[in-house]
């Protein structure tokens, strides 16, 4: 599975400072490689659109995200449950 075909089926609501994602992928996919990869695709194409804002703010190298992330996985709970919960976010 490629990156675009997660993004593609991905559920996202952007508050202020974060991103919530739902994403459904195949179990041989980790978690943190899915986040790595989100992060590095999308840090490339913003840097590409905006480069010259960037530059004021990041003025060391070619960064965009935290090295962070926050996961969980849920049982128990529909798939139309979840959605609702991340739509009211933010």
């Amino acid at each position: 599975m490629y990156l675009s075909d997660i993004m593609k089926k991905a559920l996202k609501r952007l508050d202020k400072d974060h991103i919530h994602y739902m994403i459904e992928t195949e179990p041989t996919m980790s978690v943190s490689n899915i986040v790595n990869l989100m992060k590095s695709y999308t840090t490339y194409h913003i840097w590409e659109r905006y480069p010259y804002y960037l530059q004021n703010h990041f003025w060391k190298e070619h960064t965009f995200w935290t090295d962070g992330y926050f996961a969980c996985s849920v049982g128990n709970v529909s798939e139309e449950m979840l959605r609702k919960y991340i739509e009211n976010q933010g």
